[in-house]
């Protein structure tokens, strides 16, 4: 019997990617990372190779492995969502084909770096992207919407054309960076005749964008709070703001962690919480990534201890 579609919605933590000191994949370590979300209460899949387990650097192989082992180490608990990542429209099919053989429930599909200078002006061209990929596998897709001034967001024109022309998207993690725009995404894209869910990535702004109506949040901060992004979720779908406001002040000192200057480092950051919490061995990353500086580090230990998280309570049920 075929299985039931899945549907991209809830709380998704995007899973960091651990490394041993030769910068090989710590592989009893992602397995043990890996078990730490599935524990959390409340989320609904977990996505790898993405972002947050530094994709940008590992190989198709890699790829391949991290997502055999995820099938592994989560069995029947819980969906997983494979990152497309790729700067040619064949090589993204092939990603999703892998992805689809070795069990995963949908793709998040990153805009091509190819496109940066000035793709935003050839649209047909992000749209037959997404079309190489639907004719590849049947796998749910989320569409990964960044912000404009990447030159590697999708107009609003051109992002409904993408929607109406494949079906097989079925949720946007939005990234826009824009609140006025990020309003006007959810109206739209659920007022279609056939509704697309946003799951937002602001996790700079979490609270302020999932009351504009969001159907869930996709965040590599999820490594490390699912459990916190699940109850604030779970409190605004309540109206009750008296208690988002009290999650959102939890997490507040874990923005202030992972989404400094410079941008780029906020996954880095991420290990280093895990390592002082207890659930990593240690923070290394490829590069061109670099450690960060022994005070960076000591301030991430603070903010922790602000956000109330000890190695008990990391991905505990938010009391």
């Amino acid at each position: 019997m075929p299985r039931t579609p899945y549907e991209p919605k809830g709380v998704i933590p995007a899973c960091l990617m651990p490394f041993d000191a030769d910068l090989a994949i710590d592989e009893p370590s992602y397995r043990a990372h890996l078990a730490d979300l599935a524990a959390v209460d409340g989320i609904t899949a977990i996505t790898i190779n993405g972002h947050a387990a530094e994709v940008h650097a590992l190989s198709l192989d890699e790829q391949q492995r991290a997502a055999a082992v995820t099938a592994d180490a989560l069995g029947d608990r819980l969906p997983f969502i494979v990152g497309v990542y790729s700067d040619g429209s064949a090589n993204a099919a092939a990603i999703a084909r892998m992805a689809e053989r070795e069990g995963a429930s949908a793709l998040l599909v990153f805009p091509p770096n190819s496109l940066a200078m000035g793709g935003h002006l050839r649209p047909e061209m992000a749209l037959g992207h997404f079309e190489a990929i639907a004719a590849a596998t049947d796998l749910p897709i989320i569409l990964f919407q960044y912000p404009m001034a990447s030159n590697l967001g999708y107009t609003l024109d051109a992002l409904l054309q993408i929607l109406h022309r494949v079906p097989t998207i079925r949720a946007i993690k939005d990234w826009c960076n824009d609140p006025a725009l990020h309003e006007r995404h959810v109206r739209e894209l659920h007022a279609l005749s056939r509704p697309v869910n946003v799951l937002t990535t602001h996790s700079a702004w979490l609270m302020p964008s999932l009351t504009l109506g969001c159907d869930g949040l996709l965040s590599g901060a999820g490594s490390v709070i699912a459990n916190l992004q699940v109850a604030l979720f779970r409190a605004v779908e309540a109206n009750d703001l008296a208690e988002a406001r009290r999650v959102a002040d939890r997490i507040y000192p874990c923005t202030r962690a992972f989404y400094g200057q410079p941008f780029l480092d906020m996954h880095n950051r991420m290990k280093e919480a895990l390592v002082y919490l207890g659930r990593l061995p240690a923070a290394h990353v490829r590069p061109p990534l670099r450690k960060l500086p022994a005070a960076e580090v000591a301030a991430i230990g603070r903010y922790m201890d602000q956000a109330g998280l000890t190695p008990q309570s990391v991905y505990a049920k938010v009391a």
